[in-house]
């Protein structure tokens, strides 16, 4: 029950004043909707009014972070996180980091975009200096603001895109940006250069080697597995996840692969089919590079050798484009050709494989002893 002495002390002025007060806005909600307003979304539009304003103490790089954390499991690879935070960290962060995201206009992804970098002939515009970075830092910040965006921390157009946008107030990537070439090797000097090679020692000479007989790109012979590879059915099979394409790639092997891969010994405690010198992991990314080197072929590069192969096969071969170009697991840029080529061509790709290894040794496959089951801390260096 209430206390009937509370009830006294209140006094009636003071209920008296709760109905007038009551009757008072009753009164003005009415005018309000005979006004054509509506109270209830003009309250929901006032809530969201104050969720934007505390938003804008969301700093860029808070965003950026937020932004990273949450698409980071849908990449394929820590890595792609890491060059995400890296370039950010570098270029971005440095002007706009510590900004309100909302604040971030036109002028200030130009001045990210402009900013002077060091180069050996002076200093020069980050756009200019390193084009293909600088676009990719372009990218991300549109994607970021586009992120807040719907995250209800910015309004407006993203001042970072290109099209109809940035594409007026910068020149073209394609403009200023040096194109730089993996160095190859002539196709009609590989017969000696593997002749070459095939002197030299060493797992790296022999990854090179294999790297070569396959048109394979360095990382996915080097980070190759025994489990992947099938000698009895000559069949190399890289999952899709160490794939550039993200998808999965069977290499039909030649004798001549095969037979490097029989001479091959296996290590103890490493599954790697080249294991690094210590620890078992995979092997370097300079490993190859050191090799070359070596040869005294250090204007070459690893990567080089798919473009001898692509020349080999476009111009001495009549394979069609599409048997040479699933050979280097590169995708089809015209969709609708791509939409239609279902299957990998396999049996095709395995007669040109055969042929290129026939042109790299152009005399007989070498002879090769099967290899044997060798502690990796009993192995020579590479």
């Amino acid at each position: 029950m209430l206390d009937c002495g509370l009830i006294d002390g209140l006094g009636e002025n003071s209920l008296v004043l709760g109905l007038a007060e009551a009757r008072g806005k009753a009164i003005e909600i009415r005018k309000r909707i005979a006004n054509g307003i509506n109270p209830i979304t003009e309250r929901k539009a006032a809530k969201a009014r104050a969720r934007f304003e505390e938003a804008k103490t969301k700093t860029f790089r808070e965003c950026a972070e937020a932004f990273i954390m949450t698409h980071r499991a849908g990449w394929k690879n820590a890595k792609h996180a890491q060059q995400w935070e890296n370039t950010l960290t570098t270029y971005a962060y440095p002007i706009i980091g510590g900004l309100s995201i909302a604040a971030i206009d036109t002028g200030l992804v130009l001045e990210v975009l402009q900013q002077s970098i060091d180069m050996p002939d002076g200093k020069t515009p980050f756009w200019n200096a390193k084009a293909e970075t600088a676009s990719r830092v372009r990218n991300r910040i549109e994607n970021i603001l586009d992120w807040a965006k719907t995250s209800g921390l910015r309004e407006g157009d993203n001042p970072a895109r290109w099209t109809g946008h940035l594409e007026y107030k910068l020149p073209a990537r394609s403009k200023v940006q040096k194109v730089k070439h993996h160095a190859a090797l002539p196709y009609a000097e590989i017969g000696a250069f593997m002749s070459d090679l095939r002197k030299r020692e060493g797992m790296s000479a022999r990854a090179l080697e294999l790297a070569i007989l396959t048109a394979a790109r360095s990382g996915e012979v080097r980070g190759a597995t025994w489990k992947e590879i099938d000698l009895a059915a000559h069949i190399w099979t890289i999952p899709a996840e160490r794939m550039k394409a993200g998808k999965e790639h069977r290499i039909p092997l030649s004798e001549a692969a095969v037979k490097l891969l029989e001479y091959l010994p296996r290590y103890k405690g490493s599954n790697y089919v080249f294991p690094a010198p210590k620890g078992g992991g995979a092997m370097s990314d300079t490993s190859l590079i050191m090799t070359l080197r070596r040869m005294k072929r250090g204007d070459l590069t690893a990567h080089g050798f798919r473009s001898t192969f692509r020349d080999w096969a476009g111009e001495t071969t009549s394979y069609p484009r599409e048997v040479i170009e699933h050979a280097l697991a590169h995708q089809l840029k015209d969709k609708a050709e791509a939409a239609y080529q279902r299957g990998d061509l396999f049996t095709k790709r395995n007669g040109l494989m055969t042929d290129w290894a026939r042109y790299c040794y152009t005399a007989t496959i070498p002879e090769m002893k099967p290899g044997k089951v060798v502690s990796i801390r009993k192995r020579k260096a590479i």
